[in-house]
């Protein structure tokens, strides 16, 4: 088989893609995000705009690569990734151009949005500590640097090293307290784990309620997913775990963003903007705390139903610029700490 026909392969073989026809007005977007949620929004801006959205999905690396390969040539308008660490790594490689409008100024705040314009957030996520609520007392954890105590040797589980999430919580570490105190925290938090680094968030959150761990690291909005799942055995889980929000008499939670920028190579940046527009516009912002769960750009909680009970919490302002920059940083002190 020749190389081209393997790629070819390959690509249908990992990748989805939306069909639109080619005469019509179209911007193509390549994200890492797979809700439903996000295509009846691309769904309403077409409604609005009459500009169709087409979507190609992979896990965020992927698409990345897939961009860099394509090259001149690459069909993609938008790249969407589901952490700022992708996002800092597709404008490290050149692969997104500098974009700005009144309204994306004024609707995505300065420290989620690159300064030059190359991405920009439209949904928020913290990563939290979530516990068994019938085996831990919520005030015995107030912050992160916590989790190192003896007192939880072997009772934390936690996703692996490799994981985004993972590393873009140390290198907010990283960027306020320093790489010496990110590493003692990272060893810490190895040596008290009930299990070797596995599975997804979800799964960390079924761990702790079938009582393998007492305590888990995990986003917010997958707490969201479970508790309103049309699944029993997904909100049963969810009933079981409480949640804690760190550091909130120190630097505040730690959060992350979905969000995208426009390719480099894009010739419709017009039509790219105004998606990106309408992703952080008001209307958008209703939308997604009541299809995924995760935050808005303002982080009214209240419009998600599975995250009301929890008030306003106290978040990390860190630029997520330096988070993303932070990154390499990170996955090596997550080597040298034995956090698989």
């Amino acid at each position: 088989m020749k190389l081209r026909n393997l790629i070819t392969t390959v690509l249908a073989a990992t990748i989805s893609v939306s069909a639109v026809s080619a005469d019509e007005e179209t911007v193509t977007v390549y994200s890492y995000r797979h809700y439903e949620g996000d295509q009846k929004l691309y769904e309403e801006f077409t409604r609005q705009t009459g500009i169709k959205v087409e979507t190609v999905k992979a896990k965020a690396d992927a698409l990345i690569e897939r961009i860099e390969a394509e090259g001149e040539k690459s069909p993609a308008d938008i790249f969407i990734a589901a952490d700022v660490g992708r996002l800092e790594k597709a404008r490290e490689l050149g692969i997104l151009q500098s974009v700005t409008s009144e309204a994306l100024e004024s609707q995505v705040p300065a420290h989620l949005r690159d300064p030059e314009g190359h991405w920009y957030g439209f949904t928020v996520r913290a990563r939290v500590i979530m516990y068994a609520k019938d085996r831990v007392d919520p005030a015995s954890i107030t912050s992160y640097q916590d989790l190192t105590k003896p007192e939880w040797k072997g009772r934390i589980c936690v996703r692996s090293s490799s994981n985004i999430y993972n590393q873009s919580l140390l290198a907010g570490m990283i960027a306020n307290h320093g790489k010496a105190k990110a590493l003692q925290w990272a060893k810490g938090v190895r040596k008290n784990m009930a299990r070797a680094p596995q599975g997804s968030d979800r799964d960390q959150m079924r761990a702790v309620a079938a009582g393998i761990a007492d305590v888990a690291i995990a986003n917010t909005y997958y707490y969201g997913l479970l508790a309103s799942s049309p699944d029993e055995k997904d909100r049963e889980v969810a009933s079981k775990i409480g949640l804690i929000f760190p550091d909130q008499d120190g630097t505040g939670t730690h959060i992350n963003i979905s969000g995208g920028g426009v390719v480099k190579t894009s010739d419709n940046k017009e039509a790219a903007v105004k998606l990106l527009e309408f992703l952080s516009s008001a209307e958008a912002q209703k939308t997604f705390p009541t299809t995924t769960h995760e935050y808005p750009l303002n982080m009214d909680h209240t419009l998600s139903p599975a995250l009301e009970p929890w008030a306003a919490f106290k978040y990390d302002p860190i630029d997520l610029k330096k988070v993303g920059a932070s990154r390499k940083d990170a996955a090596k002190l997550f080597l040298l700490s034995g956090w698989e």
